[in-house]
């Protein structure tokens, strides 16, 4: 504050409240409360305040029906409101202010200057007159304060100039809501003293112990001008500011509220001058690239408490400082797992959020990964001040909340990727978007998937020249093709932590891997481990023997062929295992079985029940999230130490291992391809941990030489699906272009196609048609259908003709809708209309069961006859609408023949309505998963789909007028889908990572809310909660704080646009005119 600044003190008789700023909700909130306490004064020491103030008439009377201060007139009247209410009456009547338009001062809230321009308060607790607590702030000109008088309590907040105190760590303890008013009155006051200098005297402050002084010149305090003033104001004003901040205070008194320490402030201020200069250093020519990579020295701290890196690879490095990354080049870069290409991609993320002010989008390839990178990150964002938001499954908010204040981190699976950028386009905000990086881009050649991604990566380059596009993969071969595409530079190392050697098993020998050699191999060793005949006969593979090498004290990963021979081979191996492996962290191991009895409600898993305390498990998709979470924690803890899985681990969490064993060159049916091998035996050597990796491939004589050409032969290509995948690429690619304007002519349209990466390698894959000939058939296609109007023109301006969206094309764009299926969705809605059963909710989840999974299904008849017979007369008016009938599924089961024709897709859909409506009703995947012959883990696949769907039905919905109706019923859906648990897990689950089960954990421990997480104690977390390490509680308390954090702000935001002055206003120019 500068000198001769106001100087405010107030001396109210209510209960002190700690008030922080909205920035730090996400610390230890302390409940506020105001206690009523004018009952205890006499109405002397009220009249002695009032002529202290200088201003004798009452308070006015509260508008609202009940008084939320419990008749707390002597709170307006005695204190600072009542100077801020004579202060405000008196500016308002001098004529050159008397129409001045005052804008919310909501911009410098969260400005780390903030204390340099607005006075710091805090309330009393004193009930005493003689013991008030006086409350000062001091500006520079002032000094130090005097003693300190024994009755009172002072506590002074220098200027920023002075500097704090030593070992000082005042707080902030006004409200965030009241801090817009005191800037403004602030503000006021200095125009005051501006305008009226002149007739003014030259009277000095007045000591603390008279009046406070509010502004730089005295105001005048004859008790007749003040009643003039006031009651020339009475009539023309509804609300005084004082009515205004009683308001605040009654939100504020209801709320929870944060200590924020001068401390954290000044942490905050030195993090934001780093990242100034950082900022400063990277727009100059020169090569130094400050404390850590352009990034605040904070950063470097962070990496090394949290993840333990204090020093990057010399590859890193390299990558870092290449002149195309320093010029925003796109980039694409490929290294051998485990190589450490993530954390290159993090700090080009973090320079971009924090030194550009710009959003990231990260584009990752499945749900697990997303949020295992979300609890990863949220720690730096609630470190660094950007958030961390998870687009995936049902989670994503369309388009994202717009951030005045911070950046934003958005961390999305491909699909949900491909809506965000569409939204951002649509919003005109595809600018804000600084970066975008793509992990596992050799996922762009790979079915529907990757259509998506071309689609997304295409739209990013054809509509945003700022936008930098960031690649990665350790599994590319026609590097060029993507160059092409992407424009980008490519950079590439054969770098890796630890040694990976590559073994092949034939019989009784095992063999190196050796490119040199004249076949490929060379020998290596042969395996010396007694069998007996038993053994021989159930392991002729010798697993036993290969795992028995690593195991306990090291990990091994077993993939295997199929998802029975995962459970087959783990129950196998633990019937020939030495007992003493069941002593190995016994305690633990019983443990994770006492939690999968947890998850299942009493059930767990035969198989596991019998392999875990051998320190062994299954991996596949047939388990539940919950129970593929916790057998992978306690595989990275080293509880478990073999797991037997499927090749979607290798693609999925970081699971790394000293061992990896193939089971078989097969996926399935299908020979393993060199992508998935080199992905699978990546997983072998942990970084820190093991000095070598070892992989071994079983194999059999007749497949040698398939398998000998698999691991010395170079990466499969990957090839654009755009057009092979029709209604999900190169139709859905064209109803979006033209629904966003990004290209609405034909000739437009062929333009953006040969831009993409199916245009890079049309002669490749066009042998038939031409890319002319096939974008005219698409464009009719789905003209045809229904989805877009055509312009009528002649055949010499074809290429100028133009498309326009219709709305059930437009509403099939918003909801994501596979175009196969839009036009059956929109009849099936149509048809709901006439006689939709509200009784219970199976109609609607009919409605929302996703088309390709009952494509896919096929029904157990004498489980779908059993259901059938249990229903109520209001559900059997759903199937009777649906036109499935009980005598129908009585003959299927019995085995009869059924002349009648019934739709077969009508009838496995309700089937798997079945199955959903169930488990809306028991939340028991385990119970439904029994009543219905299903694995488990399909049924939570099955409600993870629906889920998704129901929320692009939604959508579709939202753009039909004449589906209104289905807007709130879908609406609550949708949110019992995506949890399916009791209701007072949801806000638990809400946090990234935080499945079921641990909520379950977290609620039973007292943990009840996402406030409660955010403020827990990562050791009294590890304490409290079963088979939790110290790594996953600070992640929950990370991502807890991101989430409230993210919330608040979200609040504030709106709050402040609710109180902004709109642009618009009338008769606002003629004001500013006026001024002028």
């Amino acid at each position: 504050m500068e000198d001769g600044g106001p100087r405010i003190r107030r001396r109210v008789s209510v209960r002190k409240r700690n008030r922080g700023s909205i920035e730090s909700l996400c610390v230890a909130p302390v409940p506020a409360e105001l206690q009523p306490s004018e009952d205890l004064e006499d109405e002397g020491a009220a009249g002695r305040r009032r002529r202290k103030t200088g201003s004798p008439e009452p308070a006015q009377e509260n508008d609202s029906e009940e008084d939320m201060f419990n008749g707390y007139d002597s709170f307006t009247e005695n204190s600072f409101l009542a100077q801020v209410e004579d202060l405000e009456q008196k500016y308002t009547q001098l004529p050159e202010h008397r129409e001045l338009v005052t804008d919310s001062a909501t911009k410098g809230l969260c400005s780390e200057n903030m204390e340099n321009k607005l006075p710091v308060f805090a309330v009393s607790s004193s009930t005493d007159p003689e013991t008030n607590q006086h409350i000062e702030n001091q500006s520079a000109a002032d000094g130090p304060a005097g003693p300190e008088p024994e009755t009172n309590q002072h506590i002074e907040n220098q200027s920023a100039a002075d500097g704090p105190a030593p070992d000082s760590d005042l707080l902030f303890d006004v409200p965030s809501s009241q801090t817009l008013y005191f800037e403004h009155i602030q503000n006021s006051s200095n125009d005051l003293g501006d305008q009226s200098a002149k007739g003014r005297d030259g009277n000095s402050h007045k000591s603390l112990n008279e009046e406070p002084a509010f502004s730089h010149q005295e105001l005048p305090q004859a008790n007749d001008d003040l009643s003039e003033a006031r009651a020339s104001s009475e009539t023309s004003r509804r609300k005084s500011i004082a009515d205004h901040l009683k308001s605040a205070m009654a939100g504020n008194a209801t709320a929870q509220t944060p200590v924020f320490s001068r401390s954290k402030h000044l942490k905050e201020t030195l993090l934001s001058e780093e990242i100034s200069v950082a900022r400063k250093a990277m727009e100059s020519p020169s090569d130094d690239l400050g404390p850590f990579y352009s990034l605040p020295s904070k950063v470097r701290d962070l990496y090394a408490q949290l993840k333990g890196i204090k020093k990057l690879y010399d590859w890193q490095h390299t990558c870092l400082t290449l002149s195309s990354v320093q010029k925003r080049k796109n980039l694409i870069y490929s290294l051998p797992t485990s190589g450490g290409k993530t954390l290159v991609a993090e700090i080009l993320m973090l320079q971009e959020l924090l030194c550009r002010q710009k959003d990231v989008l990260m584009i990752l390839p499945y749900v697990a990964i997303v949020q295992e990178k979300i609890a990863s990150l949220s720690s730096f964002g609630v470190e660094l001040g950007f958030f961390v938001e998870e687009y995936a499954g049902s989670k994503g908010k369309f388009p994202p909340t717009k951030r005045r204040e911070k950046r934003s981190l958005y961390i999305a699976t491909i699909e949900k990727g491909h809506s965000l950028v569409n939204a951002l386009i649509e919003t005109g905000r595809i600018s804000s978007l600084g970066l975008v990086v793509v992990d596992e881009l050799h996922m762009i050649g790979e079915g529907s998937r990757g259509a998506i991604l071309e689609m997304t990566l295409a739209k990013v380059l054809y509509t945003s020249t700022t936008t930098q596009i960031i690649g990665m993969s350790a599994t590319l071969n026609n590097v060029q093709d993507l160059q092409e595409f992407l424009k980008a530079e490519y950079y590439s190392s054969q770098f890796r932590p630890v040694e990976l050697k590559e073994y092949l098993k034939v019989n009784d020998a095992i063999y190196e891997v050796d490119s040199g050699a004249e076949n490929g191999m060379t020998f290596s060793r042969l395996l010396n481990y007694k069998y007996s005949d038993a053994l021989k006969k159930m392991d002729p593979d010798h697993l036993v023997a290969l795992v028995t090498e690593v195991i306990p004290n090291y990990s091994c990963l077993v993939f295997c062929p199929s998802k029975k021979n995962c459970e087959n081979v783990a129950e196998m191996l633990c019937k020939f295992l030495s007992k003493d492996f069941l002593n190995h962290r016994e305690k633990e191991k019983s443990e994770v079985i006492k939690n999968l009895r947890d998850m299942g409600n009493g059930k767990v898993c035969p198989v596991l029940k019998r392999t875990v305390p051998f320190g062994v498990a299954y991996h596949h998709s047939g388990l539940t999230s919950d129970e593929r979470k916790l057998l992978e924690e306690a595989y990275s803890t080293g509880v478990l130490c073999l797991l037997t899985c499927t090749s979607t681990l290798a693609a999925g969490v970081n699971l790394p291992a000293r061992r990896v064993i193939l089971r078989a060159p097969y996926v399935a049916r299908e020979f393993l391809r060199r992508n998935q091998y080199k992905q699978m035996i990546g997983r072998a050597g942990r970084a820190g941990i093991d000095t070598v990796g070892e992989s071994i491939l079983l194999l059999q004589e007749k497949d040698k030489q398939q398998v000998l050409e698999l691991v010395n032969g170079p990466l499969e290509n990957c090839y654009s699906h755009l057009v092979e995948e029709l209604t999900r690429g190169i139709q859905t690619l064209f109803l979006s272009l033209i629904s966003l304007k990004i290209a609405t002519s034909l000739g437009d349209l062929y333009q953006f196609m040969n831009g993409t990466f199916f245009g890079v390698q049309q002669k490749l894959l066009l042998k038939e048609k031409s890319l002319w000939e096939i974008t005219v058939e698409s464009l009719s296609y789905l003209t045809e259908k229904g989805l877009l109007r055509r312009d009528s023109c002649g055949a010499s301006e074809e290429a100028q003709c133009c498309f326009h969206i219709t709305k059930l094309g437009h509403a099939s764009f918003k909801g994501a809708i596979d175009l196969a299926y839009c036009d059956i969705l929109y009849r099936d809605l149509k048809k709901g209309l006439e006689g939709l059963v509200l009784e219970s909710l199976l109609h609607l989840v009919y409605l929302t069961t996703p088309y390709d999974l009952a494509a896919q299904s096929e029904p157990d008849w004498m489980v779908y006859f059993r259901q059938f017979s249990q229903l109520s007369p209001a559900e059997q008016n759903v199937a009777a609408l649906l036109g499935v009938s009980e005598s129908f599924i009585g003959k299927k089961a019995s085995g009869q023949a059924i002349r009648k024709k019934v739709d077969k897709n009508i009838v496995n859909r309700l089937y798997l309505s079945f199955v959903l409506y169930s488990l809306l009703k028991e939340t028991n995947v385990w119970s439904v998963s029994e009543k219905f012959n299903m694995p488990r883990g399909h049924v939570q696949s099955l409600l993870t789909g629906a889920a998704s769907f129901s929320s692009s039905v939604l959508h579709f919905c939202e753009e039909l007028e004449e589906f209104w109706v289905y807007r709130a019923l879908l609406v609550e859906l949708t949110k019992k889908l995506t949890y399916c648990v009791k209701a007072e897990l949801i806000p638990l689950m809400e946090v990234t990572g935080v499945l079921e089960g641990r909520a379950k954990q977290l609620y039973s421990a007292g943990y009840k809310s996402i406030m409660h997480l955010a403020n827990a104690n990562p050791d009294v977390l590890v304490r409290t909660i079963e088979h939790l390490s110290r790594r996953q509680a600070k992640q929950i308390v990370s991502s807890a704080k991101m989430l409230l954090h993210e919330k608040a702000q979200t609040l504030q935001e709106e709050a402040e646009e609710l109180l902004r002055l709109p642009d618009d206003l009338p008769g606002l120019g003629a004001s500013n005119t006026e001024k002028a």
